[in-house]
């Protein structure tokens, strides 16, 4: 199997997230999906291309609950999904969300850390106030959707664009 198509082979272990470096990101490129690590300039120039055409993704509130045993907390979780080549602008959140990947590829970089991609049945964490960055549908086929669940004061906003 060739290297790039096994990285996506859903077979492989979920335990951890891919992070690909820019030489394997530069062959990926040439085919329909785009992911790797870049430095920081890269992913503004990269984002910045990207808000100007992609498609942005759509959240739905599946639930929201007061948290009893944590007084003024809430607890929300929402289904985003992300079209063909959908990009999400950087943003913050209001609160610690926890996402797991439903369906798809979603490739994401934290402020401070290196862009990651997480395939089906992964997650990852943003403390509350981190800039995400970068999130995006790698596949320009495909959709991809994450579950998000946020845990924040009553009434906070749950995510700020950075526009």
């Amino acid at each position: 199997m060739h290297k790039a198509a096994a990285l996506l082979d859903p077979r492989r272990s979920l335990g951890s997230p891919i992070l690909i470096g820019p030489a394997i990101a530069m062959a990926l490129a040439a085919g329909t999906i785009l992911y790797g690590a870049y430095r920081h300039q890269d992913v503004d120039h990269h984002a910045s291309i990207m808000q100007a055409s992609a498609p942005r993704p759509t959240a739905r509130t599946i639930s929201s609950d007061a948290l009893p045993h944590v007084a003024g907390k809430n607890i929300t979780t929402m289904v985003v999904e992300f079209p063909p080549g959908g990009f999400s602008p950087p943003h913050h959140h209001g609160g610690s969300v926890t996402v797991y990947v439903l369906d798809g590829t979603i490739r994401s970089q934290l402020q401070g850390g290196p862009a990651m991609v997480y395939t089906e049945g992964q997650t990852f964490f943003e403390p509350p106030g981190i800039v995400h960055l970068l999130a995006e549908n790698v596949s320009t086929t495909e959709p991809a959707r994450i579950l998000a669940v946020f845990v924040a004061d009553e009434g906070a906003t749950l995510t700020t664009y950075h526009e």
